[in-house]
């Protein structure tokens, strides 16, 4: 059968209408239950006959995210070890003592010392320890400037859009759309703030992945027929700050936070 990385890629198969034919709660709950082994996807009614076929056998699911990035932590840490850090620190408006530079990510403290060694009042997975080592090593410093601007905007940007859009905003639409408290939790959770823009949109959160690298989450609710949307934009002095590649890596973490803190909820 083709290889499932998350419960979220089972959840994207189904209907979404949470009838409750299978037994579970929620179709969101259902598919923590296929992946889990506990149920065969085939218990849902309403799927097709293609699709039992092609996902119906033993769940195959890849090594973790953790492990996947390994490598290329390993050698951003060496990178940052041949660095100076003191100018980093500079550059940047950091925090640099005792031989660590210190900057916030989600609010949250993430430290590395000259040696490369990463420390973290929180844990911080490799979706985030990548962008932020890279930001450290490359980042210009320069300001956010308030003008919003979409993925596809950003230098490299274009070629990269479609992915993003399936793997970073339409996941995060989706839990938005499942896990109403999605929007309180990012505000308390991750340091958000609601804020008011000149984007038409029901709610606006700002968060600070890294201290200049600000993100804009956009979310329209359903109404009148019309299907609901989120989308993420950026200051348009991200580039300065991170590559695509990071930007695009750590929005894929966040849609993948999001979606563990949902499952747990309807688990």
């Amino acid at each position: 059968m083709s290889n499932i990385n998350n419960p979220m890629e089972i959840f994207k198969l189904l209907n979404g209408s949470n009838c409750r034919e299978c037994n579970e709660k929620t179709c969101l709950a259902f598919a923590v239950a296929v992946f889990k082994g506990k149920k065969p996807i085939h218990a849902c009614p309403h799927l097709e006959k293609e699709v039992i076929d092609r996902y119906g056998g033993a769940i195959e699911t890849p090594n973790t995210v953790d492990e996947y990035k390994a490598e290329a932590i390993e050698t951003l840490k060496q990178k940052i070890a041949l660095s100076d850090l003191s100018e980093a620190a500079k550059r940047l408006g950091a925090r640099f003592s005792d031989n660590e530079l210190s900057i916030k990510i989600f609010g949250k403290e993430f430290s590395v010392d000259t040696e490369g060694s990463i420390s973290s009042e929180v844990h911080i997975n490799a979706y985030m320890v990548v962008p932020a080592l890279n930001y450290i090593l490359n980042g210009s410093g320069k300001s956010p400037n308030g003008n919003w601007i979409t993925f596809r905007e950003l230098t490299g940007g274009p070629s990269r859009y479609a992915h993003f859009q399936q793997r970073c905003e339409r996941p995060l639409k989706q839990v938005a759309d499942t896990y109403t408290d999605l929007f309180k939790d990012m505000l308390e959770i991750f340091d958000g703030k609601q804020i008011v823009t000149h984007i038409d949109s029901d709610v606006s959160i700002i968060l600070h992945p890294l201290p200049l690298f600000p993100m804009m989450v956009c979310y329209w609710k359903p109404e009148d027929g019309l299907e609901s949307d989120l989308h993420i934009y950026f200051d348009s002095t991200s580039d300065d700050n991170l590559d695509i590649e990071s930007i695009y890596t750590l929005n894929e973490g966040v849609a993948l936070m999001f979606e563990k803190i949902a499952l747990r909820h309807s688990a």
